[in-house]
């Protein structure tokens, strides 16, 4: 990748994002992008005007970067995120991670929009990313080696932390949401699978699946970050759902999930 990418985009974020590492990262997925509960907002930037990122191509994704103030916690929020599928290359797919990394910043949470594959879930219910399968044959650390991203082959058995599921569903439990373990499916998009695709994901031992997340979970945890992962499952996927998917859908899921989101976000910040 493009080190000078980084560089310029780095080098417009104002100074107050590097004075003091945040407690955690956040990058919220489709629907999830207005999702933040925030006492005093320090710095809050368009993705449109950060070099090499731009603004967001999909509805439901804001497209803005907050960093801001939950109690004690200092938190940088990506509000939306580019997509492998937008044929952009991973620079921008991944620069919310490294960004994050410059900033000093150890812990992320990753959100998403998924698919149900599990006959127990449901729309609105969330799943706790515990593993995921790359169905997609590429990696964003494919390339030259860059030492500041960790080892050159790094150790994938613990992507995502356990000590971030169990809070994660402690807050589920206080909330009173529904909410599971699985395993994430991540494919390239933009099209959604077949039916016999999903089939073929269910004997993998995918629970949902969707078209991000995993690019920048294999990119931060290189880079030794804790990650936890939650998805909100917007609909069936194809072939267990009889209706036609449509992305609108999704957008209609997020929103009708925005106060569980909020609430989830909050209390498990409020956990680390």
């Amino acid at each position: 990748m493009n080190m000078d990418f980084f560089d310029k985009a780095a080098e417009y974020l104002p100074d107050e994002c590097f004075k003091t590492p945040p407690d955690i990262g956040v990058l919220l997925g489709s629907g999830w992008g207005e999702a933040l509960d925030m006492d005093e907002v320090l710095v809050r930037i368009a993705y449109r005007d950060i070099p090499g990122l731009g603004g967001t191509t999909v509805r439901g994704h804001v497209g803005e970067f907050i960093l801001y103030r939950r109690g004690a916690k200092l938190v940088a929020a990506w509000c939306g995120r580019r997509h492998f599928y937008e044929g952009e290359g991973w620079e921008p797919v991944v620069l919310p991670v490294e960004m994050l990394r410059r900033m000093g910043c150890g812990n992320l949470l990753l959100t998403n929009a998924s698919g149900g594959i599990n006959p127990a879930l449901r729309p609105g219910d969330f799943v706790i990313v515990r593993d995921h399968i790359n169905l997609v044959g590429a990696n964003p650390l494919i390339g030259p080696h860059v030492a500041e991203w960790g080892e050159r082959f790094p150790d994938m058995t613990e992507v995502y932390a356990r000590r971030f599921a169990e809070l994660l569903h402690a807050s589920a439990n206080r909330l009173g949401l529904r909410a599971m373990d699985g395993v994430y499916a991540y494919t390239s998009g933009p099209c959604y699978e077949t039916p016999a695709e999903i089939q073929a994901y269910k004997a993998q031992g995918a629970d949902v699946v969707g078209m991000s997340t995993v690019p920048e979970a294999v990119f931060a945890r290189s880079c030794a970050m804790r990650i936890g992962g939650v998805s909100l499952v917007s609909n069936l996927a194809a072939g267990i759902s009889r209706q036609a998917l449509c992305h609108g859908e999704v957008v209609s899921a997020g929103e009708a999930a925005k106060p569980k989101m909020k609430a989830l976000i909050g209390d498990f910040i409020d956990r680390i």
